[in-house]
């Protein structure tokens, strides 16, 4: 080797820095590959730093001076392995050491979710914060890991360089800064935008910012509704009306529908009565159907106007919820927010020729529909609807319940017995397509004959028997041994006597006593 070969080489070591691993030395950033950024620190060859280490992008430039940990002088492919975060980690429990007690504020970032909390850097130290002290409940991962926070140094341990945070002090004491300024605030009528936060059958929590509200359910909207959640739903951001509000009692009072004009201003200009208009039933009840004519106006369709034929209609039967009708408004009133409907008045009123259609003593078909106590209701082939009361079902016997002689949906012939239009009756009879038996019976059981007899009933006030197929009779029980009456029951045969025949009443009164 020539003096001047050696000359060189000691003079180019001599500008070499002696490094060790573990040491933190600064360097310029001198190239950049898509993984790595090449730093020169002035040694015989350049150093690796991963590009994830740099935190933002601007750190990426030609140029930049930073300062690295020296991972390894030469790794198994002879590089220089140098490290910017655990630099920076180093160099933050370094200032820790020195700056920062229990209790202290510090600034920091979360970077990551854990087992039981979250991962904290701050200025490069890695900090633990634990859920119960993070105050992050309803928080998204993604929101929580964009912003930068305040922390309190809950413990520390130097020496084994365990940092444990919390934010929960320092947020509520950030709640009641927020609080008090939007109390400061508020204002009756003021429009503000809120998070719902909690539904109960009465209503939703807003909150505004630090002061929970109620929205009652009456207050969400000028129309019906059964529930809360089908105008809001828990992480909604809506805007409400402030109603009142009490800081004292910690109370505020909002409103939804306020926001929007009052449907019922001008409802008298929109819906004179008389007028003619389309709904959608919403709500049916056993007395009528509740009917939308437009958002928030809704009106009652009465069962009583819903058919000119039927005095009786159930509406459940009728309607189902979402059907569009066709309705006349009758009344409006205002104050109250009440429209009463008629789905009737839109047809001409059957009634005004009933006496004309149905003659008395005329014969008519009809359906039998339904049944009380003391008749049948027939709808009969016109549309309207009569009743055949149970005396008039039959001419010799007694019926107990009009369901003995006739059967819902049965098709039947009936006589016109009497029409009243202003009450809407019409009174029918089905004995009366045969006549009167009462003359020949009277003929046939003359007062004094003896006949043989099959008991029907035994009641406390005598034993109703049956004379011939379709005539009964009764024992009253003056005509008839105690002992004797006591024994009879159903299908038993007795002889009685005939001691009283009522044509006109249609009765014959029998005797036991046959001297």
């Amino acid at each position: 080797m020539s003096e001047v070969q050696s000359q060189m080489e000691e003079l180019y070591a001599g500008t070499l820095k002696d490094i060790r691993e573990g040491e933190i030395v600064k360097g310029k950033v001198v190239a950049l590959t898509k993984k790595e950024a090449v730093v020169d620190i002035g040694f015989k060859s350049e150093g690796f730093v991963p590009v994830e280490e740099f935190r933002t992008p601007e750190e990426l430039q030609l140029g930049t001076e930073i300062e690295v940990l020296i991972e390894s002088v030469e790794d198994e492919d002879g590089r220089l392995i140098l490290s910017k975060a655990k630099a920076e980690k180093v160099q933050g429990w370094q200032r820790v050491m020195t700056d920062v007690e229990e209790n202290d504020v510090v600034d920091g970032r979360v970077v990551k979710v854990v087992k039981g909390g979250y991962m904290v850097d701050v200025d490069g130290v890695e900090g633990f914060l634990p859920m119960s002290l993070s105050a992050f409940k309803g928080f998204v991962p993604e929101q929580i890991m964009t912003t930068r926070y305040q922390f309190q140094v809950a413990k520390i341990n130097k020496q084994r360089r365990n940092l444990i945070l919390s934010r929960r002090d320092l947020y509520q004491k950030e709640r009641e800064v927020v609080r008090e300024k939007l109390w400061s605030q508020l204002e009756k009528g003021q429009v503000r935008e809120g998070t719902v936060k909690g539904i109960t059958d009465f209503g939703a929590f807003i909150d505004l910012g630090g002061v929970d509200g109620l929205l009652h359910i009456t207050d969400m909207s000028w129309s019906r509704i059964n529930h809360p959640s089908e105008m809001v739903s828990i992480g909604d951001k809506i805007k409400v009306q402030i109603l009142s509000f009490d800081k004292d009692g910690s109370k505020v009072s909002l409103g939804l529908k306020q926001i929007s004009s009052n449907p019922w201003d001008d409802i008298y200009e929109k819906y004179p009565a008389g007028a003619q208009v389309k709904g959608k039933i919403v709500n049916i009840m056993p007395y009528g159907v509740f009917i939308e004519i437009e958002k928030g106006i809704e009106g009652l369709l009465h069962s009583s106007e819903i058919s000119w034929q039927k005095k009786m209609v159930n509406p459940q039967e009728m309607f189902n919820l979402g059907d569009e009708v066709e309705v006349q408004i009758i009344n409006v009133d205002k104050d109250q927010k009440r429209i009463s409907l008629s789905m009737k008045q839109l047809e001409r009123n059957p009634w005004l020729d009933s006496e004309k259609e149905l003659p008395v003593n005329s014969r008519v078909k009809g359906v039998v529909r339904g049944f009380t106590d003391y008749g049948a209701f027939v709808e009969l082939d016109s549309g309207l609807e009569g009743m055949i009361h149970v005396s008039d079902m039959s001419w010799t016997k007694k019926i107990n319940h009009p369901q003995d002689v006739l059967q819902k949906g049965q098709n039947i012939e009936v006589v016109v017995l009497g029409v009243d239009p202003e009450n809407r009756k019409i009174t029918l009879g089905l004995k009366q397509l045969n006549e009167n038996p009462w003359p020949k019976i009277a003929e046939d059981y003359p007062v004094g004959k003896v006949v043989d007899a099959e008991v029907v009933l035994n009641s406390n006030f005598g034993v109703f028997v049956k004379l011939a197929d379709d005539i009964e009779a009764l024992v009253y029980s003056s005509e008839i041994d105690k002992e004797q009456a006591a024994a009879l029951k159903p299908g038993d045969q007795i002889k009685v006597k005939v001691i009283k025949v009522d044509v006109e009443q249609m009765k014959i009164g029998v005797s036991t006593r046959l001297d």
